[in-house]
């Protein structure tokens, strides 16, 4: 939907292709999908700004994406011939998505690994595939908020247990927003269970050696990309007239972070 407006934030000729009958079956059964596509549109364009920015600009050698579901970038962004990128997911998203692409080629290093990331064992044969990287940088997107908070913190460990991964590029969700989700979107879409959305992201992370870096407001961005959700009148009043505290939430409601690997876990006595 994005990719087809006039004033589209980004460009993703394989997205129709990809989501295709089914992909807009699902969109009219939950509804309200302009919205929808509204807010995974700032997400995307961000982490894609973030992401090229980073390349370009840190020496990234090999960026590994984790659960990539039906993500195109390598295909669709201007990214170094010499990236090596490697999707990791499930065999039959990655199949799937493959299949449809078909001979297109894509502009860096692509590989596609088959793997359950939350699986310990799974993961550490991931890990052991990135070697012979020296700067390598991470990307969770739309994963994280459906894990365990024990299951984040034992992939952040795992992660920064890799010398070469030296930053995190990752979408975040808050306590307010889980809980919405649970409440709105739990009930639609059954089987997915909405679960990590710590009070203190920072801390949160900071703990497992990572360091955050920025953090784009998905409020704050949405604005900037002329994508805002309208708010009534009242809510904006109420928001207007409350501490700094209950602002600085509702900024971090929603958003994209960039962390960076710290020398040593502060779990660990740093």
């Amino acid at each position: 939907m994005e990719a087809e407006r006039p004033d589209a934030i980004f460009q993703d000729p394989l997205s129709r292709r990809l989501a295709g009958e089914t992909g807009e079956a699902i969109a009219r059964a939950i509804g309200d999908a302009d919205m929808i596509a509204r807010g995974i549109a700032v997400r995307t364009a961000v982490m894609d700004e973030l992401l090229l920015h980073k390349v370009a600009r840190a020496e990234v050698d090999l960026l590994l994406n984790l659960a990539a579901g039906l993500d195109t970038r390598p295909w669709r962004l201007a990214l170094p011939a010499t990236l090596r990128w490697i999707d990791v997911d499930l065999p039959a998203i990655l199949k799937y998505k493959l299949d449809v692409i078909g001979s297109e080629r894509a502009v860096c290093q692509y590989e596609a690994l088959h793997a359950d990331i939350t699986d310990s064992a799974a993961r550490a044969r991931v890990l052991e595939h990135c070697g012979g990287a020296r700067r390598v940088l991470v990307v969770t997107e739309g994963l994280l908020v459906y894990l365990r908070p024990a299951q984040v913190a034992a992939l952040a460990h795992d992660l920064h247990g890799q010398s070469a991964f030296k930053w995190w590029l990752t979408d975040l969700t808050g306590p307010r927003a889980l809980e919405m989700l649970r409440r709105v979107w739990g009930p639609m879409l059954r089987g997915a269970a909405f679960q990590f959305g710590p009070t203190d992201s920072v801390e949160f992370f900071r703990q497992l050696g990572w360091h955050e870096l920025l953090f784009c407001s998905s409020q704050v961005e949405a604005r900037r990309l002329h994508r805002r959700t309208p708010m009534p009148l009242l809510s904006r009043l109420l928001l207007l007239l409350s501490s700094p505290a209950r602002r600085e939430e509702f900024k971090r409601l929603s958003g994209v972070a960039l962390l960076a690997r710290a020398a040593v876990p502060a779990a660990d006595g740093a």
